[in-house]
């Protein structure tokens, strides 16, 4: 499956996809929010939303923001990149309730990301577990990672992130900085698993050689999952994740340091997976989605992933698998995008990356 993909630059994306004019309007949804992270759709019409500063909050169907966080969320590590990320919701959450949320946690001197389920009880966490610590904790408030996505078996993968000083470790089996890992939802170690049983290998990792993992996608109709990552100055990757593949940082990249240097003199390596496309200069990828709505029948199998640095979403077109143009979307509301959903009634979901953060819901042109 990977051989029918080609690893396409910027430019080469844009010269076969021309920008369409605006089909859409944006709306504030919900407001008051401090630097948003995720969000996720209850089956009731309310929204769940992270902040990065500790607090999950419940959004009402209308966009109106319940005043009082979630009361029992674990106090975690907060600075800089660190802090409550990702939240999820379990495949069967009809039955089991459980939601699931990624925290960093520790101190400065010693953190990384971590898993934890729990049941959301009239306004409060109850049943609490911690699931996983990414192993080993270091120094530093950068690259967590934390996206979660379900796969077909309902086993979850979590993305995490080299934790910026320790590149070189993200091609090291016996650790989890720069992996991506994959559980069953108690935590456990599915039995499966690519690396399981070999010696020196750390048996929760699902791939590894990645820098900083900010978006996940299972496409179920596809059997597919699609991550994106940050590189340094440029390399920002898309990537088709399989089953104990390297996607090769840092021993291939098409970014370089942020002094200047050369990271590696190699873009592609034997043994290794190169991206289906790299975004240089960098655009700061922060989410991941493909839409099958009905709202917007030009988007749907398309994939979308908010950015940081460009500001925008972008619109990343699939024909019969294949990669087929890209486009830049939402430019002119000049802010970070932190995540991208596709929501129950087929509009588009981002949040706004600052701290009078917002919701904001995409809608065909009246």
């Amino acid at each position: 499956m990977l051989n029918t993909f080609r690893v396409l630059a910027l430019g080469a994306l844009f010269a076969s996809a021309p920008l369409a004019a605006h089909d859409y309007r944006i709306e504030t949804f919900s407001q008051g929010l401090e630097h948003p992270w995720s969000m996720a759709f209850l089956p009731d019409g309310r929204l769940l939303v992270t902040e990065r500063v500790g607090r999950l909050r419940i959004v009402e169907a209308d966009g109106r923001l319940d005043p009082e966080p979630v009361a029992g969320v674990p106090e975690g590590f907060i600075a800089a990149q660190a802090g409550l990320m990702e939240v999820a919701l379990d495949p069967d959450y009809s039955d089991n309730r459980w939601l699931y949320l990624t925290h960093a946690q520790g101190s400065l001197e010693a953190n990384n990301t971590r898993l934890i389920r729990a049941r959301l009880v009239d306004g409060e966490l109850q049943d609490l577990e911690v699931l996983f610590t990414a192993q080993p904790l270091k120094a530093g408030a950068a690259h967590y990672g934390g996206r979660i996505a379900f796969l077909a078996d309902k086993t979850l993968v979590l993305t995490l992130g080299d934790g910026f000083d320790w590149r070189e470790q993200a091609q090291n089996p016996a650790n989890h900085l720069g992996k991506i890992v994959r559980l069953n939802r108690d935590g456990s170690v599915p039995q499966d698993n690519p690396l399981l049983g070999q010696q020196g290998a750390a048996p929760e990792i699902y791939s590894l050689g990645h820098r900083n993992v900010q978006g996940i996608f299972f496409d179920a109709e596809q059997g597919r999952l699609y991550s994106h990552e940050h590189g340094p100055r440029g390399g920002d990757e898309l990537n088709l994740i399989e089953p104990g593949g390297n996607y090769g940082w840092p021993l291939a990249t098409f970014g370089v340091d942020y002094t200047g240097a050369r990271v590696s003199p190699y873009t592609e390596l034997l043994g290794l997976v190169a991206p289906l496309l790299h975004w240089t200069p960098s655009v700061a990828p922060s989410s991941l989605m493909l839409y099958r709505g009905e709202l917007f029948p030009n988007w749907r199998g398309d994939l979308f992933a908010s950015t940081l640095a460009e500001r925008s979403v972008r619109r990343i077109r699939l024909r019969d698998g294949m990669l087929a143009g890209e486009e830049v979307l939402f430019e002119e509301l000049g802010e970070r995008i932190r995540d991208v959903r596709s929501g129950p009634d087929g509009a588009l979901y981002l949040l706004t990356d600052n701290p009078q953060g917002r919701i904001l819901r995409v809608l065909p042109s009246e």
